[in-house]
């Protein structure tokens, strides 16, 4: 549908060339008469999918040679236990820095495997929420590993930021960041990311694992969560996601064409200012994060008036901008512009804020 823009936080929009070119070859992939997704994993040509698709992750991340990639199952939920069972033995603790939503729940499900330090990173100021000094963080120097979320995305509060961890592992969770803007996957000691953002549809989990973190899993570690394992048997200990492997190297394709991460941070860093420029010019809608921590992938906002959420949301709709309702855990409003949303259609938000505000004063 042409003028439709989808402002969802995941499963979030793909990328229009890379669903164009799924649905040509949905049906008869490489002339083979079958879809991609009806193959074995293990054949001839699924291994080149796979092969390609961990080239070109690693060229567009540049992830040194003493690290795995590893292609999961589960989501980023899956992660918030594979973590600890892979890297947290039993006697030692974690310390997990915690942000927003996702970095909460991350706490929940480690604390099942042991001890784990909470260091509160969030402060208000002026009525903005912002993150605390790294310098000031209470860090353990004898954790077995340093866990923390760069971007919320319900939250909307991203960390620019690698924290200095002094040797000890950092883990981030990097769903809803990964891609988006250059790292230094060296400063890692894990990396993990849900798909459903800016990688490719939900269902596909990726790992970057440094070598020497491998071998660590408790005995009582399901196999399929064992980062030893699944590297040992190339992510295919047991069937991987293969539709969503193969949607996830388009997606890796596309963003090299389009010449790489340093490109299209520049793209994310203008459809973002250009968002929150909007906002704060106005005073009919309100954000609520500082501005040194205001995420380029999720926007959330709220109206003044919030008695109009129902007719913003209704009319947002009927222009052609969907899913823009905040996370029911904070309510407003939410735009998620990860990689595959064009400026256009945060330009289009943009109108439409502008028309509504003006109707509606």
């Amino acid at each position: 549908m042409s003028g439709v823009f989808n402002f969802c936080a995941g499963p979030a929009m793909l990328p229009t060339p890379v669903m164009a070119q799924a649905q040509q070859e949905l049906v008869n992939w490489q002339n083979l008469g079958v879809s991609v997704m009806e193959i074995s994993h293990r054949s001839t040509e699924f291994i080149e999918v796979a092969t390609n698709a961990e080239r070109d992750l690693r060229e567009l991340l540049n992830i040194p040679d003493n690290y795995k990639v590893l292609f999961c199952h589960g989501g980023g939920r899956g992660q918030f236990s594979a973590v600890p069972l892979n890297l947290l033995p039993k006697g030692k603790s974690a310390d997990y820095i915690v942000t927003g939503s996702w970095s909460k729940a991350a706490v929940a499900e480690a604390e099942h495997y042991g001890d784990i330090r909470i260091i509160n990173a969030v402060e208000e100021v002026s009525g903005q929420q912002q993150v605390t000094d790294v310098n000031t963080w209470d860090l353990d120097p004898n954790a077995a590993y340093v866990h923390y979320c760069p971007n919320e995305t319900v939250d909307g509060i991203e960390m620019f930021e690698i924290p200095d961890t002094k040797g000890i592992p950092l883990v981030a969770d990097m769903s809803s960041t990964i891609l988006s803007r250059p790292i230094d996957v060296s400063k890692f000691g894990v990396i993990y990311a849900g798909a459903q953002k800016n990688i490719g549809p939900s269902g596909l989990t990726l790992v970057i694992v440094r070598d020497d973190l491998l071998g660590n899993a408790r005995k009582t570690t399901p196999a399929v969560l064992d980062y030893t394992i699944t590297a040992a048997k190339e992510s295919m200990f047991n069937t991987p996601p293969t539709y969503a492997w193969y949607l996830a190297g388009l997606v890796f394709q596309w963003l090299k064409a389009l010449g790489g991460v340093d490109k299209i941070e520049q793209t994310n860093i203008e459809k973002a200012e250009k968002l929150y420029q909007f906002i704060d010019q106005s005073d009919f809608y309100i954000n609520r994060v500082n501005k040194q921590n205001r995420s380029r992938m999720n926007v959330p906002f709220w109206l003044k008036d919030e008695s109009l959420n129902s007719a913003f949301l209704s009319q947002a709709q009927e222009n052609g901008l969907l899913a823009l309702e905040g996370h029911r855990s904070v309510g407003g409003m939410r735009a998620s512009i990860y990689n595959a949303m064009p400026l256009a259609g945060v330009e289009a938000l943009i109108r439409f804020m502008s028309r509504f505000e003006q109707e509606n004063k």
